[in-house]
């Protein structure tokens, strides 16, 4: 899943490069692009599924779904 997802550009580990890439940033002299790798294409289909799957279930099965996800979020919080 993480594979296609943005991912933050790597750091040097060298205190006075990271200081001079901080500088540099903070000035504008270079930007700190993230690429997005996915596919356009597959995005607006995952953007499309949601709504349809909603669309066609019943209020009684989106209120179970609902509680059975409130579960899984809330049982390692108590």
């Amino acid at each position: 899943m993480l594979s296609g997802m943005q991912k933050k550009p790597k750091r040097p580990r060298d205190p006075n490069q990271l200081g001079k890439l901080i500088v540099d940033l903070s000035v504008g002299e270079i930007t700190d692009k993230v690429e997005d790798l996915r596919d356009p294409s597959a995005v607006t289909l995952g953007q499309k599924g949601g709504k349809a799957r909603a669309a066609k279930l019943s209020k009684k099965q989106r209120v179970e779904i609902a509680k059975k996800a409130a579960t899984q979020r809330w049982k390692n919080k108590k």
